[in-house]
């Protein structure tokens, strides 16, 4: 693909990417040939398929071959594994606050929201419902979570952003209806009373609901979900909930580490790819919501429409959700240490 045709496929063409894109003309080379990206726990499948895409086209266009290794595991573990020395390239994690922190400790700049479109956000996604076949807890709603007999399955929101996502989700499910925060306190409590244990991640946790068979509803990503329920030959359904977050997966390169290994043209020709006609379709398919409006009303029958409230509504901004609900003597962290002793 020729560097105009792969500039005209970018859905917003702003500046930032361009620069990025017209930057392979310029390439000078990288220590090793290869990048890492460090993601979460769920997208290991999108970005296998992504990243044979890009290396062939980023070839015909440097003329020069990169490799991408992949790492995953919870968002916020992930996060700290980069922050205790992971030389993670590139960076596509769950939630902008586990960005936030590593900006914040110096390996980012501070302005990492504004170097791509839709503040860096290449999709959205959201916390839906996985359940037995022909729903046999006639699970539908955040409410029936709480019902006497169900056992829930869902990641630690300490590690996870899965994890965090689905307290979020199910106390702004509580605000959004004109619910009080004690009334969403309660909810939560009686919700994590139903949680037998928590996973270390998204697909651990998929792993406990769809392969060894335990509980009745796995809260989880859209995609995983999708994943699931496509994998188990009918034995899984997905579950939309009247209303759910808006989750805003987040993408930067990692100044401090393409510094030291002279990767940043290609790091940032991965990320501006992510925006991309191509890898818009690519998420997509793989059960991601894709900013390019077009893309996502052709898979409007994978991914309907669903009510998502911003975080917003829980909290001023991600920051300060994860230090109100997950930091030190935070709404979860009082809740679940009750509930251990």
């Amino acid at each position: 693909m020729s560097t105009t045709k792969w500039l005209n496929a970018f859905a917003l063409g702003l500046a930032a990417v361009a620069v990025a894109v017209v930057a392979l003309k310029n390439y000078r080379g990288d220590n090793k040939g290869q990048l890492l990206n460090v993601s979460y726990d769920a997208t290991r499948e999108v970005y296998q398929d992504i990243n044979s895409r890009f290396i062939l086209m980023y070839e015909a266009e440097a003329g020069h071959r990169v490799s991408i290794e992949q790492s995953h595991g919870g968002s916020s573990h992930q996060a700290q594994a980069v922050a205790q020395g992971l030389a993670a390239d590139v960076l596509t994690l769950a939630l902008p606050s586990d960005i936030e922190g590593l900006s914040k400790r110096g390996l980012i700049a501070g302005d990492w929201k504004n170097r791509f479109p839709h503040n860096s956000q290449p999709y959205s996604s959201t916390i839906v419902f996985v359940v037995r076949k022909s729903n046999p807890k006639h699970i539908k709603d955040w409410p029936d979570l709480i019902a006497p007999g169900v056992t829930i399955i869902t990641p630690d929101p300490k590690i996870s952003g899965n994890g965090k996502l689905s307290v979020l989700a199910a106390w702004g499910s509580v605000l959004y209806r004109g619910g009080s925060e004690d009334q969403a306190r309660d909810f939560i409590t009686k919700l994590y009373q139903n949680v037998p244990t928590l996973g270390q991640g998204a697909r651990d946790s998929a792993t406990t609901f769809a392969m060894a068979k335990e509980g009745d509803v796995h809260l989880t990503w859209e995609n995983e979900a999708l994943r699931e329920a496509a994998e188990s030959k009918g034995d899984l359904e997905v579950v939309y909930p009247q209303v759910s977050i808006l989750a805003e997966p987040s993408v930067t390169w990692v100044d401090a580490n393409v510094e030291k290994h002279n990767s940043d043209i290609a790091a940032k020709a991965y990320l501006a790819y992510l925006f991309t006609d191509l890898a818009q379709e690519t998420f997509a398919k793989y059960g991601y919501r894709p900013i390019n409006e077009a893309i996502l009303k052709k898979y409007q029958d994978r991914l309907p429409k669903i009510q998502l409230f911003p975080i917003t509504l829980v909290a001023k901004n991600w920051a300060d959700a994860q230090e109100r609900f997950f930091g030190d003597n935070g709404i979860f962290e009082v809740i679940h240490s009750g509930q251990s002793k």
